[in-house]
This record gives C-alpha cells, structure tokens and sequence, in this order.
C-alpha cells in the first residue's frame, strides 16, 4: 500500500469519532490491552507523561515536549487529532513518524487489526507506543483523547507523573452532564503513588481530584497555590509573564510561544510539572523551561492554537471550541476589538448552542460554514439559531470560501476570527 491507501485504509475499515460520533468509542481497555500486548507491551519500554482535561491538554503536551526538547531529551509526543496529516499525532523532537513506518505497521498487522478490530483512535495509540519504543525515546508525553480513565491512553502505567489540565462541560453526552462527573473521568489517569499536577480547578472539581488522589496515594499538586502571576502583558500577538514561585519566592519572566488568554492557566501547570520532573530527577534547568515556552512551535511544529494567519486584516485561527474555550477568546477579542470583529464559525451538531451563542457579541459580522463530518453542524441551522440571539449572518458551504470573501471585505484594521471546531480549522488551506 502506499501512504494514501493506507490511511484511506485505516479511516475505511476503523470506527472514527470524527465520522460517526461515539459509536467509535470504545469505552473499555480490551482492544488496547490485546494490541500491545501482540506487540510486546511496547509503552513499558519508557517513561512517560500524561495529560488530561477539557482545554489546554494539547498546548501543555506541546509546551512539556518543548521544554523536554530544550533540556536535550529525546521526546515522544502524542496527541491527537491531527489537521492535516495523520503523522502529527506522532512526532519525536518536532518530527513526523516517517510515511513508511505506518505503511509498514499497517501491513505488517493487518492479520491483528482484523482479529481484534479496534477503533482508529486505538490502533494510533498502539502505532504510537511501538514507534516511541523502536526509537527509544528518553520519555513520552501522552495526550489523553477523550476523557480519561477508559481512554486508550490509560493503558500506560510506567509514568512520571500525571498533569489534568481543567474541566469544562464537553462531550456531555459521553463524560457526564456535570462538572464533577466529568472531572471523575478525567482523574482516572491518576496513577497510584505517582503525583499529579492540576493547571485549573474550583469548588465542584477539587473534592473529586482530592478523593482520586487519596484513593492511589498520591500526591496532588495545585499549580496556582504553588505559583501566582504577579504581572503580564498580553496583545493579540503577544503574551510575557511574571509568575513568582510561592515556594522559593523566585520570580520567573515567561514569554510564551502560544498567545491565547487560556495559555496562562496552562502555562502555571506546565511549570509546575517541570518543577517535579526535577525533583523526580529529570536535567531541567529554569533557562529550559523558559526557551521550551517560548520555542514551543519550532520546537514541537504546533499548530492551530490562536495560530496568526495574517496581520492586515488579522487573521486568527483557533481550535478551542467548547464554552469555557470561547468565554475567553471572546473576551480577549473585544478587549483589543479595532474596527470590526468578523467571525467564521463552525460547530458540530451536539454543541450546546444556548451556552455557545449567548457569548457572542451582536456588534460583529458573522459568517457560518460547515466542514467534512457527519458531526458538522449546518450552517442554515446554525443562522436559524444564531438568529435567536440577534447575530446576523452569512452562511457558506467552504471554510476556505467564506475566508476568501470575508477578506475582500475587511478592513486592514479588522479582526477575523476562525474557529468553532478543531475539524474547521483543519480545512483551512493555509495552515
């Protein structure tokens, strides 16, 4: 097979959420445990870091490999989904698993996907592991996929530590309808007697991460208890940082790679993790830490995380796209709001659209277009709802189309926002 055919293969032939939704779920460790067994039991062969939550698990998976890579390790780095190429979900230091890893993987188990018949997210974790196994990676940095303790993920017990980013409602028909049952999914990759950071909680989260701690005997760390941020200077472009260390009563000067407002929380969990890496014994300096925040995008090739398409009008992607994701971009848009506001929206059908566009201001242009999944919300349906909450709109059948014309009618002082869905953002051209 070549490449292609291969991952026509794999989307044909395996259950994906993309396509049909939780369906594709398997809310079990079988298959996962059968595959890598088969294969050797290849995620016992490194240690890893693991990384749940709702918002800020791929950015602080990313910032981590970063500051892994700065430190001289050889790093692993799963996360998923991908935008363009499947490979993004496996890189190691910054680089894509080869086409031909996963050609050969592929045909070299087709006998054993046949026989065990996993999902598409389940073969890419055991694709993952085995190649993080044949390179020999000093550690891995896992992303969870969705939720947490039935997640393929989970199988991983030789572990680090464990980083739960936050909690927000999404995926409510599959986690829970309630922030402390969804926080319950998310703290099942809590591992007995190996700490756990959380970035971001609150009063109905923290009893569950405190009790889920206690149950494995481990130590749970708060990352805004432990570190406090003291000044900032945060742009449309820019984000720089002042956190003092509660502990030491250092003062560490940050100027991060990724600039969206919710970097900040998951900023706080990522320094505080690499604070316990060194305790645990990992060669990390604070200058690592600091080039490895900066240098997250050349470092690990991140994208579609408040990514900067273009200055004049400015352009922004970014792939946040539940509730709690929204406030704050919403909020840090209007806070440095120029001309006019022009958002290219697309949603997947279960989004809760009372909570989504009721944040929305009735003073910016809209734009509804739609994106290649089952899922994809239509953009007759989404002006229809929109229109409920005085947002007047334009509806196009192409991402790429709707950017195209709204360019031709923006201003170069203008803000164009697109977003709503990470499958959105990943058929924009040019990403």
């Amino acid at each position: 097979m070549t490449y292609s055919e291969t991952i026509d293969y794999l989307y044909s032939q395996l259950p994906v959420f993309q396509k049909i939704g939780k369906k594709a779920l398997k809310p079990k460790l079988t298959n996962i445990i059968s595959l890598l067994e088969a294969l050797g039991n290849p995620q016992n062969d490194f240690k890893s870091i693991h990384i749940a939550g709702t918002n800020g698990k791929g950015s602080s998976s990313h910032f981590l490999a970063s500051i892994l890579i700065e430190s001289g390790y050889k790093v692993g780095l799963y996360t998923s989904p991908h935008l363009k190429d499947y490979r993004e979900r496996f890189r190691i230091n910054g680089k894509m698993a080869d086409e031909s890893f996963i050609v050969d993987f592929v045909e070299n188990h087709l006998e054993l996907i046949k026989k065990i018949n996993p999902s598409f997210f389940e073969l890419s974790v055991a694709l993952a592991f085995k190649l993080f196994s044949i390179e020999k990676v000093d550690i891995a940095v896992v992303e969870v996929g969705l939720g947490g303790r039935y997640d393929s993920t989970n199988i991983i017990s030789n572990i680090f530590l464990s980083l739960i980013t936050n909690i927000g409602y999404d995926h409510m028909d599959i986690l829970g309808d309630t922030l402390p049952k969804i926080a319950f999914e998310k703290a099942g990759i809590v591992k007995d007697q190996k700490p756990v950071v959380i970035s971001e909680y609150h009063h109905e989260t923290f009893p569950v991460f405190r009790d889920e701690a206690l149950s494995k005997n481990a130590q749970l760390y708060l990352a805004d208890e432990k570190l406090q941020i003291t000044s900032e200077k945060s742009t449309l472009l820019s984000l720089e940082l002042e956190i003092l260390d509660s502990e030491t009563q250092e003062k560490y000067k940050i100027t991060s790679g990724l600039v969206g407002e919710y970097q900040k929380q998951n900023i706080l969990g990522v320094i505080e993790t690499s604070k316990l890496l060194i305790k645990l014994g990992l060669n990390i300096s604070f200058t690592n830490i600091s080039e490895g925040l900066k240098n997250v995008v050349k470092n690990t090739q991140l994208k579609g995380r408040w990514q900067i398409l273009n200055e004049n009008p400015l352009i922004i992607c970014d792939t946040g796209h539940n509730e709690h994701a929204l406030r704050i971009t919403i909020r840090k848009l209007l806070e440095f709001k120029k001309t006019k506001i022009h958002f290219i929206l697309g949603f997947v059908k279960d989004k809760d659209l009372e909570k989504v566009l009721s944040l929305f201001p009735k003073d910016a242009e809209y734009h509804f277009t739609t994106f290649d999944s089952f899922r994809a919300l239509k953009p007759l349906e989404l002006q229809t709802e929109a229109a409920k909450y005085g947002l007047t709109s334009k509806v196009y059948s192409d991402v790429n189309d709707a950017l195209e014309q709204v360019k031709t009618i923006a201003e170069p002082k203008d803000i164009i926002f697109v977003g709503g869905s990470t499958y959105l953002v990943a058929e924009l051209n040019n990403l």
